[in-house]
């Protein structure tokens, strides 16, 4: 791999936005106190996202963030090709070259791009900012070949079946501020085939289960006796005089679902018999999906504001009760639920 700098001109400051902050405070909120640097490449990409690159003063913030040495984030960085280092414009154009690629065409795409922008290159943006383009390995769409990959601060689209004079019109229409429909420009589906080649599974009865040889299976009304295959059928076994003299015995009464008769440990929290009014949607909450809201529901927790409340000792009887194995702590449900249930308040 061939040796990777950052940027020569570098802005003064870096911050990370409102919308990034949340992002940040989700993802160094997964690790404990003395792992936060195993959120390094996440908050890098955050940080990517909001800018579309990486910039010196942005690694500088999140080793602090991640309370790691400055050069321990500078190496991650110029280490994985998925970060830029240099400014790339409002988008980025990552053409595909490898075989499948160059054998469909993308030379053709290159030579678009070095007309339409320039030379390739992060460092070479467009003269209006808006374009900048570099040739990667595969991007893993290789049936839909030639194709490019489009970053922006809204996302990475492929774009595929490309043409040079269908790129060109998608190069002057992102320079144009249009929408740019992602996907094949073939009119397919995915990597269906299109349906001027279709050339295998024709005939329906190929696949359609017209062709297969009926047999008799276990347990099913109708037989074929002709096939040798067929089993035959199965006697339902006599039970013993032993079992018939056996009383079944009493099943006991389940706890209330999702929630340990006795969880042995902290304090019980205030649970409630219904809903204040409208239950809130407790999934907002990070790690909790419809079978754990459902728990927490039959448990009695219906509002942000009852987990908002939560000591230390009734977070420890609510973990116990439902087996959640210290996701309370772990997903930061305390703090996440405070701020949820002040923004249902306003």
């Amino acid at each position: 791999m061939s040796a990777r700098r950052i940027a020569a001109e570098q802005p003064d400051s870096f911050a990370f936005t409102k919308s990034s902050e949340a992002k940040v405070k989700f993802w160094l909120a997964k690790y404990p106190e003395d792992r936060k640097a195993s959120a390094v490449i996440p908050l890098l990409w955050i940080a990517q996202k909001q800018e579309n690159w990486v910039s010196e003063p942005a690694m500088r913030e999140i080793a602090e963030r991640c309370g790691m040495p400055y050069i321990r984030v500078y190496e991650v960085a110029t280490f994985y090709t998925m970060f830029n280092l240099e400014q790339t414009g409002k988008h980025l154009i990552q053409v595909c070259g490898t075989t499948p690629c160059w054998l469909r065409g993308a030379d053709e795409l290159k030579a678009v791009c070095e007309k339409k922008i320039g030379k390739k290159g992060r460092e070479h943006v467009s003269s209006d900012g808006a374009l900048a383009w570099e040739e990667v390995e595969c991007l893993g769409a290789c049936a839909n070949a030639p194709m490019v990959q489009i970053s922006n601060t809204e996302g990475d689209l492929y774009y595929e079946d490309l043409t040079p004079e269908a790129l060109e019109q998608m190069l002057d229409d992102l320079r144009a501020g249009k929408d740019v429909k992602a996907g094949p420009i073939s009119g397919r589906s995915c990597s269906e085939p299109t349906e001027a080649t279709v050339k295998t599974l024709v005939d329906e009865s190929l696949y359609d289960g017209s062709r297969a040889k009926k047999i008799k299976l276990p347990n099913t009304p109708k037989s074929n006796d002709n096939d040798p295959r067929t089993p035959e059928p199965s006697k339902p076994q006599e039970k013993s005089a032993e079992m018939k003299a056996k009383p079944k015995a009493k099943v006991k009464s389940p706890a209330p679902k999702g929630v340990a008769a006795d969880s042995g440990a902290g304090k019980k929290p205030e649970l409630l018999d219904a809903p204040k009014g409208q239950a809130d949607d407790l999934k907002k909450l990070s790690g909790l999906g419809p079978k754990l809201e459902a728990s927490l529901n039959d448990a009695g927790v219906y509002h942000f504001s009852q987990i908002a409340s939560w000591s230390a000792e009734e977070v420890a009887w609510v973990d116990a009760a439902l087996k959640l194995r210290g996701r309370i702590e772990r997903d930061n449900w305390i703090d996440q639920a405070k701020d949820l249930a002040g923004k249902a308040e306003g």
